[in-house]
């Protein structure tokens, strides 16, 4: 096989609503990966940190004359797919064109049915990449590859039986590929914790998580697979001595999962006397803590965590599969703002048969427990989840009015609920009422948010959850 160009983007914007941007983790590590098995030259772009257009995003591959275009998306901007696909097909017509990231996972055939590219990778994609590759440029068939979705010789769009088996050894796959990104544009970004213009290295520990809750995506699969304590300490000192940075974030699913390897990985940071600051804005499985773990991570450097609520009602608990445990995470919560870590909740109100007493009561844990800061969303169903099967059963109605298009996760106002519109949306105003109106709260944040001369920036976007006309109806 000849020497390849390689393009791989992905693709989106931030809003100033939805102003995250983080280091893009999935095509640094499919990029990292491939090359250790062909002969690439590699381009790698983010839309949402630059903004660009689609046009210029994709006058990027064009000039760069790829052999290869991956463009990967969440479901919010999947609908880019197809005028990107369709530029670059006009420009670059023999090039093999991929597709992946959560949209292709959650929407399978549907994200390439209308798009110009040749084949869709769902879930885990370096061993699909790898083997689309030897297919395409080698003569073999994309026929064989387990869970390809793949356009035919005559345009049709087919999905092959079977899955890909994931990764079981995670320490074998390369560090993520940093040096292919412009990494101090993203010190100038507020990362996906809200915690912006800060030196840091982002990184993923884990994948999989055998929980089931039911909103839930299924891109790394239920089975918990992780890297080894060595392998996580060799990534923070080897991108401490590159980068000249201090700070780390964890955007594992559930990095907790596994008490001894957490307990396992402060120790090797004190030992080899690693300084640093970490953050887990992507949160912590937070009944399983105990006060040993918290003393850990606590002394090593955790200075933020989110702390996933989604619901104070246990029978919404149960409902939705998460089976939170809500007096112990109460109580870890406490647990690690006694350790000086800011802990910010996430919390959903409008599930199936919620009703509006059941929401106030998760208004009431989330208000009356040591979170500093929560955010209230909406049960969203997403192709490919449980929740969304269960809707498209008891509430079609609503899937059918329902579009993710252009918007943000967090904005998406949809009522699955057993109130009228009218009432889920109050509650969720009245839920940041509450919360940031705690003259406590908000003396507490002032007194402990780790960038408090940034604050301020903050202020349009929690004026906008408390009021409903930035948002419009219902998003509050």
């Amino acid at each position: 096989m000849k020497k390849l160009r390689m393009f791989l983007a992905n693709i989106g914007h931030h809003r100033l609503l939805a102003p995250l941007v983080s280091p893009p983790m999935g095509i640094m590590y499919l990029a990292a990966y491939l090359r250790t098995k062909f002969d690439l030259d590699i381009q790698l772009a983010n839309q949402r940190e630059s903004n660009c257009t689609n046009e210029e995003l994709a006058r990027q591959a064009i000039d760069f004359e790829a052999d290869v275009v991956g463009f990967g998306s969440l479901t919010p901007s999947g609908h880019g797919f197809a005028p990107l696909t369709r530029m670059v097909r006009a420009r670059l017509p023999n090039a093999l064109i991929l597709l992946g990231g959560p949209h292709v996972s959650s929407f399978g055939a549907r994200a390439l049915a209308d798009t110009d590219a040749n084949a869709a990778i769902a879930g885990e994609g370096e061993l699909a990449f790898e083997q689309v590759l030897h297919a395409h440029f080698d003569g073999g068939n994309l026929g064989r590859i387990p869970g390809l979705i793949w356009r035919t010789a005559d345009g049709q769009v087919q999905t092959n039986p079977g899955t890909m088996p994931p990764i079981e050894n995670l320490d074998s796959l390369p560090f993520p590929a940093y040096e292919l990104i412009d990494l101090p544009k993203y010190w100038r970004r507020q990362s996906m914790g809200p915690l912006p213009w800060r030196r840091y290295v982002s990184l993923v520990s884990s994948r999989g998580c055998p929980y089931h809750c039911n909103w839930c995506h299924e891109v790394f699969g239920k089975k918990f697979r992780r890297h080894s304590p060595e392998r996580i300490v060799d990534e923070i000192e080897y991108f401490q001595r590159k980068y000249g940075v201090d700070e780390f974030e964890f955007l594992d699913d559930i990095f907790n999962l596994n008490g001894p390897r957490v307990m396992a990985f402060c120790d090797l940071l004190h030992r080899r006397n690693l300084r640093i600051k970490i953050a887990f804005p992507n949160g912590v499985r937070t009944d399983i803590l105990t006060q040993e773990q918290v003393d850990a991570l606590a002394d090593a450097g955790t200075y933020f965590s989110s702390f996933a609520l989604e619901s104070g009602s246990p029978r919404i608990q149960k409902l939705m599969g998460k089976n939170l445990n809500i007096p112990k995470y109460l109580r870890g919560v406490e647990m690690a703002v006694k350790r000086g870590i800011f802990a910010n909740g996430f919390a959903m109100l409008g599930f199936p048969t919620e009703t509006e007493a059941e929401m106030r009561q998760t208004i009431e844990v989330a208000c009356n427990s040591r979170l500093h800061t929560a955010s209230f969303f909406t049960a969203t169903p997403y192709p490919n989840t449980h929740l969304y099967d269960h809707v498209a059963k008891t509430h079609p109605q609503q899937l059918a009015k329902l579009t993710y298009k252009d918007t943000d996760y967090s904005q998406i106002a949809v009522n699955l609920s057993d109130v009228p519109d009218h009432v889920l949306f109050a509650c969720q105003r009245k839920a940041n009422w509450r919360f940031f109106g705690n003259p406590q709260r908000i003396y507490r944040i002032l007194r402990d948010y780790p960038q408090p001369h940034l604050l301020s920036l903050y202020i349009p976007i929690y004026l906008a959850r408390l009021t409903k006309g930035l948002l419009g109806p219902g998003k509050a």
